[in-house]
């Protein structure tokens, strides 16, 4: 048998070439290289076939990341499988598919553009109901009733027109009709408290109302008809914001390199869209008390318009339970804070208005629906920045509407 340390000395002789030592467990050079086995020992021929449709219906993979980010595969699970990190396991993923050839442009990184029908429609329902509001203004008695009924049909049709085009539109992003989850009654409470909220409850602590509101400001039930203006004008700029959100988040979504770094660049943007929805809200009550000629109602509406923005992003982007969950729970607390005043009228039953009295006498009438719609708005701000800042929820394509 050759000896290997004298073949070593001969290959090292000055002059001669330095050839390295054979091994004697390698395969002869004249016989092809066994093929790496895959199927028990490659774990990702087990995620493909476990994520098979998923990479299949892909159109990129972007696309199939977001997919395994839905459901529970994190950069920490994708080093197991050798892979730095979830976009680098899903192009291993992507490659494995067999395609037919078609070339589908990528769908899952496409920026939506603003486009004239959707803004049109979100300018709508404030030019509507500013007319109405001014309508109101002009007549009285019967032709004020019929006003004010036609404005809130035109207002009504316009907001559900401007919901159902560009970046507030669902899509199909919610569940087919039978599991959809809607939150428009809950929605119209709140806007109707707005309207009459304030005015019904401090009648109410002072023993009235006397009769049903007449849309005088200087009545015994007075209406509000500031807020309920400046968040008919607010559906433009939430249009807007919700837009921008969109868009960086597409764009981030094909410059990352993993889940954790998506979300870090996608949070400050969830969270500057939503200030800079508030600081135009803001500006819109100003110029719509002024207008109205209203005492501003800032607390209460600013609360109201996060939470309805908040709420809207979130069924946007497929996540429906939560918005609907929060929003019966506001409704309900201030369904509860009107029938507490008015039972407290029954005999023996006076106590159970004394929390909405102390709050009221404290803080008046809009403490109710600044602290239940701010509460609610902040509990959807915590789950926002947990659900809008991860990829899975900017996957889907912006589609023509």
């Amino acid at each position: 048998m050759t000896d290997l340390g004298e073949l070593r000395r001969e290959t090292a002789e000055p002059g001669g070439p330095l050839l390295p030592a054979p091994d004697v467990r390698t395969a002869p050079a004249d016989e092809p290289a066994p093929a790496p086995r895959r199927g028990a020992a490659d774990p990702v021929k087990a995620l493909l076939h476990r994520h098979r449709e998923l990479c299949e219906q892909a159109v990129d993979p972007l696309e199939i990341a977001a997919g395994l980010e839905a459901h529970g595969v994190t950069d920490r699970t994708a080093a197991r499988f050798r892979h730095r990190d979830v976009f680098s396991l899903a192009e291993e993923l992507y490659a494995r598919v067999p395609r037919d050839g078609d070339s589908r442009p990528p769908a899952a990184t496409a920026v939506p553009r603003a486009r004239a029908d959707w803004i049109v429609l979100t300018l709508l329902p404030g030019a509507l109901c500013a007319a109405s509001l001014t309508a109101l203004r002009l007549t009285d008695g019967q032709t004020r009733l019929l006003a004010a009924a036609a404005g809130v049909l035109a207002v009504a049709l316009a907001l559900r027109a401007a919901l159902r085009r560009g970046p507030l539109s669902t899509g199909d992003r919610t569940a087919t009709a039978p599991r959809r989850s809607t939150t428009a009654s809950w929605t119209w409470w709140l806007i109707g408290y707005a309207l009459l909220g304030d005015g019904l409850l401090g009648a109410a602590i002072t023993g009235g109302p006397d009769g049903l509101p007449t849309g005088a400001a200087e009545g015994d039930w007075p209406f509000a008809t500031a807020p309920v203006l400046a968040l008919a004008l607010a559906c433009a700029p939430a249009a807007w914001t919700a837009h921008l959100f969109s868009a960086h988040a597409r764009r981030r979504l094909a410059s990352s390199r993993g889940l954790e770094d998506f979300a870090a660049s996608a949070r400050p943007a969830l969270l500057g869209a939503f200030a800079l929805f508030l600081c135009a809200l803001a500006a819109l009550l100003a110029l719509s008390a002024a207008f109205l000629d209203e005492p501003f109602a800032h607390p209460q509406t600013l609360a109201l318009g996060a939470l309805l923005l908040l709420a809207r992003l979130l069924t946007v982007h497929g996540f429906t339970h939560a918005p609907k969950v929060i929003l019966v729970a506001t409704v309900t607390a201030q369904a509860a804070a009107l029938a507490t005043v008015f039972a407290a009228r029954l005999p023996g039953c006076a106590a159970l208005a004394t929390p909405v009295d102390t709050l009221v006498t404290a803080w008046g009438p809009a403490a109710v629906p600044t602290l239940t719609c701010g509460a609610a708005a902040l509990i959807l701000l915590v789950h926002a920045s947990r659900r809008l800042t991860r990829a899975s929820a900017h996957t889907h394509p912006e589609r023509p509407r």
